[in-house]
């Protein structure tokens, strides 16, 4: 039993059109293109069960959610409610990117850099930090919405916001990541998918794909002036499909697989490679090699560092044989993972330092016109995912990776700023909007 929130930022207003700051006013209208995103959005789901719908009332949220569900034929009605309000940004609101960072440079400055330090004066005169705000508006929306709708149900709710509060309410589900708010990218009409499940400390959260745009043209947020990485999880092989434990052991991919990293090279095939590289393990390196399929002359690099967790004495067994032997054990990985040190095999710490390395290394190799494929393992992914979002090791359960899903990393614009996650876990291309995938095991 679980709660799943489909998380929808409304499509293309004529402010964005004009790069002007929309903030909390309503003078901003959804565009023809943003209604037809919308149109596509509502498509898109149109099979999904939806059991509530939530709105910001601005307009241009109000008009995307009315545009979402004009396709279903089950009658839903949103409720309009002012905790989806975009953050209040009262003096900047109708300037343009241009026009602000003339007038108010230091402000500027600090919301590209520090947004949470942001303060900004309204027209009475009353000083306040807008980030810091919209947290606490995100919080109390997100208590209420859980109120409505238990993590121990099993419902489905569309929450169609804005670019900065859905970022916020994200944050509030991850815990709120340190420089979290620039660690994250939401393009108009993007899907974000999060799954909340009881959990040790109230609820458990899990990523099952953030920043979507599959469904529109083109289907990846657009790349910016500096290096991309496109981060893939290899495609299914038989021990995914039965939930035995992989790790080191070099199982390769199943005929499913092999359509999995064909769906994938179909999807990538308009997207640019100039590298590539895959852990030393038959399953992602097969994988690597189907997608490079329409990139001809693109190396590709093998990698230890992007090997699979060591499993040790798990490796092979089903998990109804590991809870025989190990049950404490098991236990434990499932609930506070860093605490975990597998039989005879590796902790997620001694994962997590040599994939990071590992990334950073090839990131750091890149040219800033570049984009380098990298293809790995579930908790090789999940460690580098992690670490870009700002998490810890005790969080890799937050993070979902499908077989043959598509993840995208951006480097930052300024260098004092981390790494965007531009989308996450992409599985639209292996067949319908949410994460079809196998569950395997980990």
């Amino acid at each position: 039993m679980s709660l799943r929130l489909l998380l929808v930022r409304h499509g293309l207003s004529s402010f964005n059109i004009e790069r002007r700051i929309q903030g909390r006013n309503d003078l901003s209208t959804l565009t023809a293109t943003g209604e037809d995103q919308a149109r596509r959005m509502g498509v898109a789901l149109a099979d999904v069960p939806i059991d509530a719908a939530y709105s910001s009332p601005l307009q241009r949220a109000a008009a995307t959610t009315a545009g979402v569900l004009s396709v279903r034929q089950d009658g839903l009605a949103p409720v309009l409610d002012n905790g989806l309000l975009e953050i209040d940004l009262e003096p900047w609101s109708g300037l343009t990117a241009d026009e602000r960072a003339i007038q108010d440079p230091e402000g500027y400055a600090t919301w590209r850099q520090r947004p949470e330090e942001l303060e900004l004066t309204r027209a009475d005169g009353t000083r306040y930090q807008p980030l810091t705000e919209l947290m606490v508006q995100a919080r109390a929306f997100l208590k209420g919405l859980m109120e409505r709708h238990p993590v121990t149900g099993d419902d489905t709710v569309l929450v169609v916001g804005h670019n900065a509060i859905l970022r916020c309410l994200i944050l509030v589900l991850l815990g709120e990541p340190q420089g979290g708010f620039r660690r994250l990218r939401l393009d108009n009409a993007s899907l974000s998918v999060f799954n909340l499940s009881s959990g040790p400390n109230g609820y458990q959260v899990q990523i099952e794909c953030l920043n979507s745009i599959a469904h529109l043209e083109p289907a990846l947020p657009a790349k910016g002036t500096k290096a991309r990485l496109v981060l893939v999880r290899h495609g299914e092989t038989d021990w995914n499909r039965q939930g035995r434990f992989q790790g080191q052991i070099d199982i390769p991919l199943n005929s499913n697989g092999h359509a999995q990293a064909e769906a994938a090279r179909s999807f990538l095939e308009a997207v640019t490679l100039d590298r590539a590289y895959s852990s030393s393990m038959s399953r992602p390196r097969e994988t690597a090699e189907g997608i490079l399929k329409s990139h001809a002359g693109v190396p590709l690099t093998v990698t230890d560092g992007l090997m699979e967790i060591g499993h040790g004495l798990w490796e092979g067994k089903l998990e109804s044989e590991i809870r025989e032997g190990w049950e404490e054990l098991l236990q434990a990985w499932k609930d506070a993972p860093e605490t975990v040190q597998m039989p005879e095999g590796e902790t997620i710490q001694d994962v997590w330092e040599r994939s990071v390395a590992c990334w950073n290394s090839i990131a750091d190799g890149l040219d800033p016109s570049e984009t380098a494929l990298v293809v790995a393992h579930d908790a090789v992914n999940k460690t580098i995912l992690c670490h870009l979002l700002g998490l810890a090791p005790k969080d890799i359960w937050a993070v979902k990776q499908g077989n043959g899903g598509v993840t995208v990393i951006d480097m930052p614009e300024d260098p004092s700023q981390p790494a965007v996650v531009s989308c996450l876990n992409l599985t639209s291309h292996l067949g319908g909007v949410l994460d079809r995938t196998a569950a395997g095991a980990l």
